[in-house]
């Protein structure tokens, strides 16, 4: 017996609320949604505020080492740490932007783009929070198809009904 996900009557499930929107905070979600549903679990995503750049159709994802005093990045055989500081000079954002970029793709990790179509073909639910749509003044043609909308309650009634909630 399969249950509307495709798994069994029995599969575990899990709700993860997607809160943030730049380049290194989308990969968390991604990769736990999509190893979680290439094991079977029913995976329902919730996207809110920030987190909702991450269903646009268009993608611009950057990072910022601002307010991340542990970042390291691997520069010239050594791995450097980029001051606080750094972070407010115009540019550095870009910058640690496209090493990063460099750095996902020198080493094989999928892209956001792709990792979100893995999702999309694994059977991923993804919400989009109707009140952050509204509060950004978005429309649901801005962001990729096969979304649903759905508010608080909406997070609240497959979190309640989650083995796994995670808030990323």
């Amino acid at each position: 017996m399969t249950d509307a996900n495709g798994g069994g009557a029995n599969a575990k499930s899990m709700s993860i609320i997607v809160t943030k929107g730049t380049l290194d905070w989308a990969y968390p979600p991604f990769i736990l949604a999509t190893t979680a549903a290439a094991m079977g679990v029913n995976v329902t995503m919730f996207f809110t505020f920030y987190g909702l750049a991450l269903l646009k159709k268009k993608l611009n994802l950057q990072i910022s080492p601002l307010g991340k005093p542990d970042m390291e990045m691997p520069m010239m055989g050594m791995h450097m740490k980029m001051p606080n500081l750094v972070g407010a000079i115009p540019g550095v954002n870009a910058m640690a932007t496209t090493m990063m970029k460099n750095l996902i793709k020198k080493k094989g990790v999928a892209s956001i783009p792709e990792l979100r179509d893995m999702a999309v073909e694994s059977d991923v639910k993804m919400i989009a929070c109707q009140m952050t749509l509204d509060l950004f003044e978005m429309k649901e043609g801005d962001l990729i198809d096969g979304i649903e909308l759905g508010g608080a309650a909406t997070y609240m009634e497959n979190a309640l009904n989650s083995d796994v909630n995670l808030f990323i």
